[in-house]
């Protein structure tokens, strides 16, 4: 930690007030930074919001899928949608693969 501060070219050491503060200050930075499982779990819902947009032309009234195809489409759509339910770990987010798209 920062015990001294620079004024006018000369190291002077903070009083016991501006090291409470600076502590304040470094406590308050840390709890407003996001978790690793935060951060893995923003990174898989960019990834999986992309594969959902990437395929949102399956559910157009016009598209020219048979019912089978418009159903797997349907389904992979949900795994999708459901792939971050019950994922507790960093790990168990790293883990997690994209279901393949229908063909």
């Amino acid at each position: 930690m920062i015990q001294h501060k620079i004024i006018n070219g000369k190291m002077v050491a903070l009083t016991p007030q501006e090291i409470t503060q600076r502590q304040a200050e470094e406590a308050a930075w840390l709890a407003s930074q996001p978790s690793p499982l935060e951060v893995a779990m923003k990174n898989l819902r960019a990834r999986r919001n992309k594969a959902l947009a990437d395929s949102d032309w399956t559910v157009l009234i016009d598209v020219p899928l048979e019912p089978a195809e418009k159903s797997a489409w349907m389904n992979y759509r949900n795994l999708l949608r459901n792939i971050t339910d019950g994922l507790k770990t960093v790990e168990q987010v790293k883990a997690v693969t994209l279901p393949k798209q229908p063909k």
